[in-house]
């Protein structure tokens, strides 16, 4: 097989899949408003990171989706992705000051990214419900892989007993596949904007998703509180009703007085994105 096949993901390719991959997590980071979430013109519930520590983040992560994308394309083992992992997150950690801006995004959106590139192998662009289930690819071995006991999603995953992102990627990202894409593909086919479909997005996964963040900040009676809260607001209508911007800033308000904040939800919205623009590429 000569060179040409054994490398299907072209120059072009890989450099647009790196980009996007870095452009999906700054779309996620400028939609506002974001319920305890980090946005260009607050903070959130977080005390030691703003927009500025979320940029530097980003930079020093942009080699590693670049590489990431030619590893899946090369057909690499599970092994030289976790490799490439551990990497960005210690450049994560120089350029942010040792905070966790997006250790969770490394790890989800670099999976999509590598079967992403791994896709189109045979040349042809994949859905993005068919990029999640290639992600199965390496499930026997991402589920043999060690995890860090003492980080805080480790912690509250293991205290409350629920799944994580690991047992979600082995399983081919069925949150993304059933919910989060089929919502932002109908609320974008539907005619709202991109900063409402994504809002719309991010709140039908809060209402659904176990997410580490909150239960790690708000325990059990956060985590429910702040799905309650979620599903409300798609029940009543979510970002189609009108007056939905100062309801969400509102909501807002109340999840920066619990210091609640969805960052997994967050992660999977940043995929979600991914996933969708992918397809053009």
């Amino acid at each position: 097989m000569n060179a040409v096949l054994q490398r299907c993901v072209s120059p072009v390719d890989s450099a647009r899949l790196g980009r996007l991959a870095v452009a999906s997590l700054h779309v996620e980071l400028a939609l506002a408003p974001k319920p305890g979430l980090v946005t260009p013109f607050d903070s959130g519930s977080h005390d030691d990171m703003d927009a500025a520590t979320f940029m530097r983040s980003l930079f020093a992560l942009r080699h590693y989706f670049r590489d990431i994308v030619h590893a899946g394309a090369d057909g690499a083992p599970f092994a030289v992705l976790r490799r490439h992992g551990i990497a960005a997150e210690a450049a994560m950690l120089r350029a942010t000051g040792s905070i966790n801006t997006h250790r969770g995004a490394i790890f989800s959106l670099g999976l999509l990214v590598a079967a992403a590139a791994r896709c189109r192998r045979s040349g042809r662009p994949a859905s993005g419900e068919q990029v999640c289930r290639a992600v199965q690819h390496w499930s026997a071995e991402l589920m043999a892989a060690p995890l860090d006991p003492n980080s805080p999603g480790q912690r509250a995953r293991a205290l409350h007993g629920v799944a994580g992102v690991r047992e979600q990627a082995a399983a081919g990202y069925p949150l993304l596949r059933t919910l989060a894409l089929p919502t932002l593909r109908g609320a974008l086919a539907a005619g709202l904007s991109r900063e409402a479909a994504l809002c719309h997005t991010l709140m039908t996964l809060i209402a659904r998703v176990d997410d580490l963040n909150l239960l790690h900040r708000g325990g059990a009676d956060g985590l429910h509180w702040a799905r309650s809260e979620a599903a409300a607001f798609i029940a009543d209508g979510g970002a189609f009703a009108a007056g939905w911007r100062p309801r969400l800033q509102q909501l807002g308000d109340a999840f920066v007085a619990r210091r609640l904040s969805p960052g997994g939800s967050a992660d999977l919205l940043a995929c979600s994105w991914f996933l969708l623009q992918q397809e053009a590429v």
